[in-house]
């Protein structure tokens, strides 16, 4: 598998389609991409409290400015917490207050959450403002800002309020990891390890060889990863866009499993998002084995590669007590693919090719929960 250089993948919705363009140095040349795409040389960047303290706010701001974009920022708190109704309520009256127009562009900067809530008031203030996305985590580049889904967390559950609203462009400029924690960079990897998991086994084989300089740094790595794992997003998002034909719930490869990870340790610091999302796909693996799908060593095989990469792997590495398999089984029943009860899983029919159930039995099921490996 080589590197590509294109810098561009291409999301293919006919009149709604749009570029991801990825390129270190991009948010210098924001305004260059984005003056003669929007409708209006106005914009609203919304962006949170930690990434407002870095110097990608100023270099964004700065560069809409040379090409004659006039900017206001909102600023919202840092933490999967702002996915609220609160937080939500909050952030449209403060883009509200000056007045807007319909031609008024929203732009997010920032990572996951920012994207999601920036993105669901574009969806909903005056019924649908031009939207564009700069994420600058590792998990936002290659997952959340592709594909127009957006949304806030309700009591009962993650991303159960929302809309698909595709933005105008995303912009995705590498160099922005480079202040990220290390963390946040392992949480977002969980992501990009997916992508090769249910479609390019070629790709999950190259991570497995290349996946520590993605984390460590080396450029080249990481344009190839993110460009690749948008790739096949956009590839699937382009074939089942409000996921109604069974192709992009492929995507939630280790979700049902994460989505009630998260619901039971409250979407705080304690559990992220992407760190959720590795144990997941452990367990959604080691279910696909039980329901006669895999070898037994294709568990150990993706464990080993994200243990190696510093992720959890385990629902023990969250809480030494684990989770109550009652307590899971809840938590999943409120996921967005539950149909009348049922749990959909995301299972993999070998390396590098996923398919969905709601056949999944129950005993196995129970077992996992109550024995998780």
């Amino acid at each position: 598998m080589t590197m590509p250089a294109t810098g561009s993948v291409r999301v293919p919705l006919g009149e709604r389609g749009y570029d991801v363009r990825i390129a270190p140095g991009l948010l210098d040349r924001a305004g260059e991409e984005l003056a003669g795409l929007l409708p209006s040389d106005r914009l609203v960047i919304v962006t949170d409290q930690t990434m407002a303290a870095t110097p990608h706010l100023p270099r964004l701001e700065a560069s809409l400015a040379e090409s004659g974009l006039k900017t206001r920022t909102v600023t919202v708190p840092a933490g999967e917490a702002s996915k609220s109704f609160g937080v939500f309520a909050q952030l449209c009256e403060a883009v509200l207050e000056p007045g807007i127009d319909r031609k008024t562009t929203i732009l997010a900067l920032g990572g996951g959450v920012v994207g999601d809530l920036a993105g669901f008031a574009a969806a909903a203030l005056l019924r649908g403002l031009p939207f564009v996305q700069v994420p600058t985590t590792l998990l936002a580049q290659v997952d959340s800002s592709v594909g127009g889904k957006t949304g806030i967390n309700a009591q009962a559950g993650k991303n159960l309020v929302g809309a698909f609203h595709q933005p105008r462009r995303v912009l995705i400029d590498p160099t922005t990891l480079d202040t990220l924690p290390l963390r946040e960079l392992q949480a977002g990897y969980a992501e990009v390890a997916k992508y090769g998991l249910i479609r390019d086994a070629g790709f999950f084989a190259w991570l497995e060889e290349h996946g520590q300089g993605v984390i460590g740094g080396d450029q080249a790595a990481r344009a190839f990863a993110i460009e690749r794992s948008c790739a096949i997003k956009a590839e699937i998002v382009g074939d089942d866009e409000f996921e109604t034909k069974g192709g992009r719930a492929l995507l939630n490869f280790g979700h049902t499993f994460a989505h009630a990870y998260e619901n039971l340790t409250g979407y705080g610091n304690r559990l992220l998002h992407g760190e959720a999302v590795g144990i997941g796909m452990v367990q959604a693996t080691e279910l696909s084995v039980r329901a006669g799908h895999l070898p037994a060593e294709t568990t150990d095989r993706v464990r080993r590669h994200l243990r190696e990469l510093g992720l959890k792997t385990a629902p023990g590495e969250v809480t030494n007590q684990g989770f109550a398999a009652d307590a899971m089984l809840t938590a999943m029943r409120r996921d967005k693919k539950a149909s009348q009860g049922r749990i959909t899983f995301v299972l993999l029919q070998r390396l590098g090719q996923a398919f969905t159930s709601d056949q999944v039995d129950a005993a196995v099921l129970q077992d996992l929960l109550e024995r998780p490996v």
